[in-house]
């Protein structure tokens, strides 16, 4: 072995050490949320107590539109205000009062998870989502009255409880991804795995721990000579070390419970939308959008997530066109071969895809543009889903 390789192995190997903790970490919040799931499902079969909660959540609902009038640029984005709304009065006086008493309680780090996936992830995925349309938001959310005070609030603010670093998202997924489009020189490009592979993916997730952490994407910005973006980056990066440093200072051990476990679980869920969003590339064109941009239709479909295609043709299209939008490039989206699913959302696309491989189910779900027997659908899927390059470990 030659001396200079020593540090890229170290670095390796740190990494994947990095791809395990974070599978430990998403692990240990997903059998609070999923049992959270459960226990609202019981519950939500007594009726009285299902009764009351509709009745809130309807008088909710009616205040927030009231409030989306007054205080948002466009009152349509009131379903991010909603969870805006929730985490403020939840996640973040449940870790305030844990800084206040200092000594770090169990009860209060559970309750801090639960109020930041919510039940089967729901609330975890949404504010991915609410960041990801504030992002493409030159002036964010809220109306210039309050824009000064409130200005990004999901990803400069709220995103900090998640372990999302501060210009993830204006800078890096605006200026970065969406430059790239999910091709071979995009930081988060997964056309070099096979994406039916649990070990790929492994690697992958490796490899995404230094866009979580701001290093790969501030090393793209950099060598590309954009020293306006480079500069966010570093400042963003700046910003969240700060954070992460001040919080173990207090309490190493309030640190690892409400900033390290959020980080590395922001690491996997980074990872597996990325994986799932462009999963199925053309591997003699992995740079062709058109083809590894997946949509997927589902009866929950927050801010119109599933229309991945829509937002990567016309980023700055409002997320309540994207339906009108796709039928306007449905004549180029036949002419391209992308892939729909219906009755699928990203997390169950990742999970047929790669955890079970479950090949056959996808091809239930596809959503032909010409006449496929189930046979011609798995070996599209099995051809679109092949390396376009050897994945080096």
């Amino acid at each position: 072995m030659r001396l200079g390789a020593i540090p890229k192995l170290a670095f390796r190997w740190w990494a994947v050490l990095m791809a395990f903790a974070s599978i430990a970490a998403v692990s240990l919040v997903g059998v609070l949320s999923f049992g959270c799931y459960g226990a609202a499902m019981l519950l939500g079969r007594v009726r009285p107590l299902r009764d009351a909660y509709q009745f809130l959540s309807r008088a909710y609902d009616r205040f927030l539109d009231r409030l989306g009038q007054e205080v948002l640029r466009d009152s349509r984005d009131t379903p991010a205000l909603r969870l805006m709304v929730s985490l403020s009065l939840t996640a973040v006086p449940i870790f305030a009062i844990q800084l206040v008493l200092g000594k770090p309680r169990l009860l209060l780090a559970v309750v801090f998870y639960l109020s930041l996936y919510g039940p089967k992830f729901q609330r975890s995925v949404r504010m991915f989502i609410a960041k990801h349309m504030e992002a493409h938001r030159p002036q964010g959310y809220f109306s210039e009255k309050y824009d000064k005070v409130f200005g990004r609030y999901v990803e400069f603010f709220l995103g900090y409880l998640y372990g999302d670093l501060p210009e993830l998202g204006r800078t890096v997924h605006v200026r970065l991804h969406h430059k790239e489009n999910g091709g071979p020189d995009d930081t988060v490009a997964n056309s070099g795995y096979d994406r039916t592979s649990r070990l790929h993916f492994l690697w992958y997730l490796s490899d995404n721990i230094w866009t979580t952490l701001g290093l790969a994407p501030y090393a793209y910005f950099k060598a590309r000579g954009d020293e306006k973006n480079r500069r966010r980056m570093l400042w963003g990066m700046t910003r969240y070390s700060v954070y992460f440093g001040a919080v173990f200072i207090y309490d190493w051990r309030i640190g690892i419970l409400f900033v390290l476990v959020p980080l590395l679980s922001m690491n996997f869920i980074m990872a597996i939308t990325s994986w799932v969003q462009h999963a199925f590339c053309d591997p003699e064109h992995p740079e062709d959008y058109f083809v590894n941009t997946v949509t997927v239709f589902d009866e929950v479909n927050f801010m119109n997530e599933g229309y991945h295609l829509c937002h990567h043709h016309r980023s700055g299209l409002h997320w309540t066109e994207m339906p009108a939008h796709l039928e306007r490039i449905r004549d180029k989206m036949r002419e391209s071969g992308s892939l729909v699913f219906r009755d699928l959302n990203f997390m169950e696309l990742f999970i047929e895809l790669t955890l079970l491989r479950r090949m056959d189910v996808l091809a239930e779900k596809l959503v032909p543009w010409e006449p496929m027997n189930h046979e011609e659908r798995m070996a599209l899927l099995a051809k679109r889903t092949k390396p376009a390059r050897a994945v080096s470990a």
